[in-house]
């Protein structure tokens, strides 16, 4: 009789850590789904706060174009940066375009100091305020999604997670990191 309550007291252990675990892991799966969404979310608001970036590049172009004509050079770039955008599916092709439409976007900018009357333009000007603010709300889209991608990974990693994270499908997610330099938002300056 002792051996066979002591039998049945080590299946109730093994079905109460089997049910913990199971419960761990149900919860652990919910709360991946949840950062696994918020991080989708994030990528889109970069996408949203790019596309407003790059939705301002024509009139900007349009009203430059008036007044440096022969910085063909400049435009182009700015078109095909812009073209590209819808290209980047994953965050580092995100991060390169965002990386050649800034370089782009600051060779417009140094044309506003080869162009002074560029610089008196008022539509021009109101431009390159709203994209002053798209820039900021660009580098805050990149914080918050940066910050997402962080607690889902560490999540990934921590016990018990990391036992079943890689068999229900989850991986790390890729930060976005611009490249060097490319960091800083645009300057903007149109006193002198």
């Amino acid at each position: 009789m002792k051996r066979f309550s002591g039998c049945l007291i080590m299946i109730v252990i093994v079905i109460v850590l089997v049910a913990a675990f199971a419960a761990a892991a149900f919860a652990g799966y919910n709360s991946l789904v949840t950062l696994s969404e918020g991080i989708e979310n994030g990528q889109a608001d970069i996408q949203t706060q790019l596309q407003r970036r790059a939705d301002l590049i024509p009139n900007l172009v349009s009203t430059a174009r008036g007044y440096a004509a022969h910085e063909e050079a400049v435009f182009t770039a700015l078109a095909e940066s812009r073209e590209r955008l819808g290209m980047g599916s994953s965050m580092r092709e995100l991060a390169a375009v965002n990386d050649e439409m800034t370089a782009a976007i600051n060779s417009l900018i140094a044309l506003e100091e080869d162009y002074p009357e560029l610089r008196s333009d008022t539509q021009f000007t109101a431009l390159m305020d709203e994209l002053a603010g798209t820039e900021n709300r660009i580098a805050v889209a990149r914080k918050n999604y940066n910050e997402d991608v962080r607690v889902y990974n560490e999540k990934l990693r921590r016990f018990p997670n990391m036992l079943y994270a890689a068999m229900f499908g989850f991986h790390r997610a890729e930060y976005f990191s611009a490249a060097e330099g490319a960091q800083a938002a645009p300057s903007v300056n149109f006193e002198e």
